[in-house]
């Protein structure tokens, strides 16, 4: 906030303003800043709204709901809490809304950070002692933790004990501090990263799986419901199968197909419709879009087929490794469309066919 504001001057208007630092011939009504505060809460509400509120609304990962609901049972019987849970899985799947619905199910609070967020021992302690008995404590991208941060967590997850080293030298001490009984769920997408201790500490592991169409298609069709829009099964199906098998895709695919309704359409989405509006988004009937379609077409019409190497692929498409190698190779690997070789990555007959190109001489070699 600037120096020169005074809210306790004669000036009403400027009473009423914020000033933005260095812009101050910009002033910003307060009432403007709450109202996209308040807009801000409604979409993310939205967002929450449309995450299944109960393991039985839940769909796919039928083993995994099962299981935790014996597991959820079992502890609120005992009255004791939950033991750890690591989730792991592709982005999008739901282990976010899982971590709700098992504080929800546990009549619990539920704390949520992330591994960046955690930096030092003092993050992670501010935490762990804020935490109301039996509370669920949710880690998003738990493999991103520093060493250090992640032996903190070992006694807590154990014995239900922080360590506080007290002063510094020959005259430090440690002293222990108890913790209230809680729950830690862990979500990674990489668990080769996680630490053999820190993964051999959770009681529950389960890995989520992409979903079938048909398990889609039902969560469509419930988002739809509470979007208060007008889908038919085939509508839902068609969004259903260009998802990529992830249930946060078939979310953003649908609001786009909405709009897309809304102003070509009656607002009524079927699979003509829903059809149309993601041949305007670039999505295929295999779940590619154009980033993806743009690395296959690199592979095959600049290389040859392949093999190419990683870096030499991200500056022909002009993205980055990571970018390659964490968003767009996945799916592709998933659908046999890509494969990686010890001399790089190359093209398989499959892709050939959906980019509609015959693939070169000796590249069967390779497939």
């Amino acid at each position: 906030m600037s120096s020169d504001f005074d809210p306790t001057g004669d000036d009403p208007i400027a009473a009423n303003r914020i000033r933005t630092p260095g812009i101050d011939d910009d002033p910003i009504p307060v009432d403007a800043e709450v109202r996209v505060h308040d807009a801000r809460a409604e979409v993310e509400d939205l967002d929450k709204s449309l995450r299944p509120p109960t393991l039985a609304d839940f769909v796919n990962q039928v083993q995994v709901t099962e299981q935790l609901g014996i597991f959820i049972e079992a502890a609120r019987r005992r009255g004791e809490p939950l033991d750890h849970v690591l989730l792991a899985g592709p982005p999008g799947l739901g282990k976010t809304s899982l971590a709700n619905i098992v504080a929800a199910e546990l009549g619990v609070p539920l704390v949520q950070t992330a591994g960046p967020a955690l930096e030092r021992k003092a993050d992670v302690a501010s935490f762990l002692t804020a935490l109301e008995p039996g509370s669920v404590f949710f880690i998003d991208e738990i493999h991103r933790l520093g060493r250090a941060v992640e032996e903190t967590l070992y006694p807590a997850m154990e014995d239900g004990e922080l360590p506080v080293v007290l002063g510094q030298g020959a005259g430090a001490r440690t002293v222990t501090l108890p913790l209230p009984p809680f729950t830690l769920i862990g979500a990674t997408t990489r668990a080769g990263l996680l630490t053999t201790p820190l993964r051999d500490r959770f009681g529950v592991s389960h890995r989520l799986e992409h979903y079938a169409p048909e398990h889609l298609a039902l969560i469509v069709e419930r988002s739809a419901g509470i979007l208060e829009v007008e889908i038919d099964a085939a509508g839902a199906h068609t969004i259903a199968s260009r998802s990529r098998g992830t249930p946060r895709v078939a979310n953003r695919l649908l609001k786009r197909v909405r709009d897309y309704s809304e102003v070509r359409g009656t607002g009524t989405i079927d699979a003509s419709l829903a059809a149309e509006a993601l041949a305007m988004l670039e999505v295929d009937e295999a779940g590619l879009d154009r980033a993806d379609r743009a690395l296959l077409d690199a592979v095959a019409t600049k290389f040859g087929g392949g093999p190419v190497g990683l870096s030499t692929l991200a500056i022909a498409v002009g993205e980055e490794a990571d970018t390659i190698e964490d968003v767009l190779e996945p799916y592709l690997l998933q659908q046999g469309l890509l494969k990686r070789t010890p001399r790089g990555r190359v093209l398989t007959q499959r892709a050939y066919d959906h980019l509609g190109l015959a693939a070169p001489e000796g590249a069967a070699s390779l497939f």
